[in-house]
């Protein structure tokens, strides 16, 4: 049987009441952590993807969100280990919105990216990517197009070192553009990276560890194939 990976797209802009919500499932270290990280856009933003994350995985394992917790690797990528035998997870937010990912036992990447045209992508491809993508990147066929290759390929290449649980700077000449499997990490191993149907002016990419084919079903919104998510009482 193949493995699915299924991914929430969800907007960090709440209202309070939905705020409180995801709030509610912290740790009292994770609510440390969005407290400084300064902007209430994101403090907010990251206290939506973590509680969505637990409301989701809890809700997938039918334990309380609030008992779940992850453990990072040498370079931060978290790991489910309470409780074990979870599923694996992945996070990533870019302006106004968040993406979830949860997967099986392949490790998993995903990265979300926002076409932002006002830079200049054809400098920073010719920088960082490989020379064939840096070109396929300039051939855009204006800024916006130019703006969405560029994306496409850094949300390719994070996803995939993300799930890899390596740094992303010593792999941005990872080449993504054309193969969907790539090698990366350290000891290096294959990864499968497919794109993710997202809003517009946004780009998705999903990873999972080993070269064997997946199936993917994404959501808009926090309820998804299991019915909704658990809200708090009390």
């Amino acid at each position: 049987m193949r493995d699915t990976v299924r991914i929430w797209i969800l907007s960090a802009r709440v209202g309070p009441d939905e705020l409180a919500r995801y709030d509610a499932v912290l740790t009292a270290d994770e609510r440390s952590r969005a407290a400084a990280l300064g902007p209430a856009t994101a403090r907010d933003r990251f206290t939506v993807a973590h509680g969505a994350l637990r409301l989701l995985v809890g809700a997938a394992l039918g334990v309380a969100p609030e008992r779940l917790a992850w453990r990072r690797g040498r370079h931060g990528k978290p790991t489910l280990t309470e409780p074990r035998g979870g599923p694996q997870t992945s996070l990533s937010y870019s302006d106004d919105l968040v993406a979830v990912a949860v997967g099986g036992d392949r490790p998993v990447g995903v990265d979300l990216q926002h076409v932002t045209p006002g830079r200049d992508p054809v400098a920073l491809a010719a920088r960082f990517f490989a020379a064939g993508e840096a070109r396929h990147v300039a051939s855009g066929p204006d800024v916006a197009g130019r703006a969405d290759r560029f994306a496409r390929l850094w949300a390719r290449k994070e996803a995939v070192v993300k799930a890899a649980g390596d740094r992303l700077w010593p792999h941005l000449a990872l080449p993504v553009h054309r193969g969907d499997v790539v090698a990366c990490g350290d000891p290096p191993g294959v990864h499968r990276v497919t794109d993710v149907a997202t809003p517009a002016g946004y780009r998705v990419a999903v990873a999972l560890a080993g070269d064997a084919p997946y199936d993917t079903a994404s959501f808009h919104g926090l309820d998804g194939p299991s019915g909704p998510a658990p809200r708090p009482t009390g």
